[in-house]
């Protein structure tokens, strides 16, 4: 038998590299850096038809720029979202934690 196949490996290093890859899981598949992208690229876009609105589109919407200020509040919202998720990061789950239900019991 050959011992020399794999090197001996540390489990402190091996539960650290753990831990760092389900913290930066837990920060990706954040939802709420998923709204806040998605609202501040949509008031982006929205804003930016809302300062280009014609005066015939602005005379529909009975003198007001809506879509000026859905498109702002939008931004705002999502950049609200994205600085919580700065603010407060998502805690990495625990390493022996399952779903419940997953040990076979209700």
């Amino acid at each position: 038998m050959d011992n020399h196949s794999q090197p001996a490996q540390d489990p402190l290093i091996d539960e650290s590299e753990a831990e760092q890859r389900r913290s930066a899981a837990a920060r990706l598949f954040d939802i709420r850096r998923v709204i806040g992208g998605l609202f501040v690229a949509y008031g982006i876009i929205v804003t930016l038809i809302g300062i280009f609105d014609s005066r015939a589109e602005i005379d529909k919407a009975e003198g007001v720029r809506i879509n000026l200020w859905a498109g702002l509040s939008m931004l705002v919202f999502g950049l609200l979202m994205l600085l919580w998720q700065w603010l407060r990061p998502a805690d990495p789950p625990a390493p022996n934690e399952q779903p419940p239900g997953a040990d076979g019991t209700a």
